[in-house]
């Protein structure tokens, strides 16, 4: 940024904005350039970091302690990661996940439903903007990993179709 006439206050202002804009619509990142004439911008990078958290519903033990003692040994091997699995669907972008078409309405899918190719699976909200996910191919839903509401980052395995 170089600045000869006096804009830097300015500059601070705008730069705070975005920032503002960053938490209240929880985006993790804004990249804006602000042309003020030749050879005089203003290049913006504003991003924060944020925890992805998987929601994976386990399956409930039975009540009797010998059908808990029998499942801690397969407890103890290392979760499968639900990225590399070939059913995989991946979330395209940055945003939040939104199970049904609005508040009320029943989900777009459901664990064991039979879904085509691209049927819609869920929404991906990103700037304000509803970004429907179809199902890449026809299939099963084995799994739903993300949950109503959740942040997600681009690449996050949203769902397993098999």
């Amino acid at each position: 940024m170089t600045k000869k006439d006096g804009t830097h206050d300015t500059d601070v202002a705008f730069i705070e904005a975005l920032a503002k804009i960053l938490g209240e619509n929880d985006l993790t990142e804004l990249n804006v350039k602000r042309e003020y004439g030749d050879n005089d911008s203003l290049n913006v990078r504003v991003s924060r970091k944020t925890e992805v958290v998987q929601h994976v519903a386990a399956p409930v033990a039975a009540a009797a302690p010998v059908a808990a003692a029998a499942a801690a040994p397969a407890a103890a091997t290392p979760a499968e990661d639900p990225s590399s699995h070939p059913g995989a669907v991946n979330s395209p972008m940055v945003g939040t996940i939104y199970l049904q078409p609005e508040p009320s309405a029943p989900s777009f899918v459901s664990v064991g439903q039979q879904v085509n190719e691209g049927d819609t699976l869920l929404i991906v909200e990103a700037m304000k903007t509803m970004n429907h996910i179809p199902a890449p191919k026809s299939g099963t839903v084995k799994r739903i990993l993300v949950s109503d509401g959740d942040a997600v980052e681009f690449g996050t395995p949203l769902m397993i179709i098999e």
